[in-house]
């Protein structure tokens, strides 16, 4: 016993003192293995100007902000604005988080990095000024009020001016799909009637009659839009239908309003090229407003919605579809909506807000490039 302790206390002190011993050899790795920092870095003088899609005030895609309702000089090709409002749901609110939540989706897109290779465009890169707007105050005690405040913000920001002298596309971030209804008075003051594709699992032009107590609701604004004169009579699109009705007089009802309707299902027989010609065909020669309900995919897709519909379509068959529509050339887009992202339902991986964030950027990819088309010069 105490000849092994012996050795053992030698061997210690010989591997200790030896300058190739074990422990040394170790420790000398050791500090070999660490880089060397630079301790007088300077940095690029534009450093500051790079964005990170982590970081930085949540606007759309990293956008310029301007609150443009009280700023009535600004200028843009582009206004995004936010509609937070849903107290003209039937099932579950929720979707006056939407806006927040869309531009939480849309922060990996950078506007340095956004190229859309399958249009060939970077949105927010080319000719176009785009300007997040922020979002229009809006009462939640009172639908007729909020539909009133809607209304006149969505008609101030109309007022506005490109930097050529036009008038701007109007980018609402809704919001439950009420919102349309006001948007829609305010594109008609600039350019007259106007042709709906709606995007939706659900009709939403049902008689204001069936809903007790107030006729504006999120199922019947586009009712009221006809009786207003305000859409075309005989030019509007569904797309993505698959609700349940009252019955066949649903149907009936819609088609006297002047609509055509493309099921869910029908891509199973036309493809995503199919559902672009038949849309575009039915559009062709007008002036489009495209409301694009996140409901219109399935819930696997996009959970976070108030009144979700299974068997719906898949974001990669709506980027195609959306495509081929908005750099159709007899196709002429004046506004667009994204609605009824709820974000309470969504999952962790918040992947409805990152779906309506791409709607838009999809949208917004073909407008820009229809631009870049017409031989409009960079911002």
């Amino acid at each position: 016993m105490k000849l092994s302790i012996l050795l053992s206390s030698l061997l210690l002190a010989t591997v200790s003192a030896h300058p190739g011993g074990h422990h040394e050899e170790r420790a000398v790795s050791s500090q070999s293995s660490h880089p060397t920092y630079p301790t007088n870095t300077t940095l690029a003088p534009n450093w500051w100007n790079d964005i990170v899609p982590y970081g930085g005030i949540n606007t759309f895609a990293h956008l310029p902000h301007v609150f443009c309702l009280s700023q009535p000089s600004e200028t843009f090709d582009i206004a995004l604005i936010g509609a937070p409002f849903d107290t003209a749901t039937s099932y579950r609110p929720g979707a006056r988080f939407g806006p927040r939540a869309l531009r939480a989706g849309s922060q990996r897109q950078i506007p340095a990095a956004s190229y859309n290779a399958l249009t060939g465009v970077n949105p927010y890169a080319s000719w176009a000024k785009i300007t997040d707007c922020g979002d229009i105050p809006l009462t939640s005690f009172s639908s007729e009020l909020a539909l009133a405040q809607m209304t006149s913000a969505f008609e101030e920001i109309m007022t506005h001016k490109t930097p050529s002298g036009g008038s701007p596309l109007l980018v609402t971030l809704g919001g439950d799909h009420s919102i349309i209804l006001g948007a829609l008075r305010a594109v008609n003051k600039i350019h007259g009637q106007v042709a709906v594709l709606h995007f939706d699992a659900h009709l939403d032009t049902w008689d204001p009659r069936f809903y007790v107590g107030t006729p504006f609701t999120h199922g019947t604004m586009l009712n009221l839009a006809g009786r207003e004169g305000l859409i075309s009579n005989n030019s509007n699109v569904h797309a993505g239908l698959r609700t349940a009705l009252v019955g066949m007089g649903d149907y009936r009802d819609d088609t006297e309003q002047g609509w055509l309707r493309i099921g869910s299902e029908d891509i199973d027989d036309l493809g995503a090229k199919g559902v672009v010609e038949k849309i575009v065909q039915r559009l062709k020669g007008k002036k489009v407003y495209l409301s694009f309900d996140i409901d219109t995919l399935d819930p696997a897709v996009a959970p976070g919605t108030g009144t979700p519909e299974v068997g719906g379509w898949t974001m990669r068959e709506v980027k195609r579809i959306l495509r081929g529509i908005t750099t159709a050339e007899d196709v002429e887009l004046v506004g667009m909506d994204i609605v009824e992202v709820a974000p309470a339902y969504d999952n962790q991986g918040e992947i409805t807000a990152l779906a309506g964030a791409q709607v838009v950027f999809e949208v917004l990819s073909g407008y820009v490039k229809k631009g870049e088309l017409a031989g409009k010069k960079a911002a």
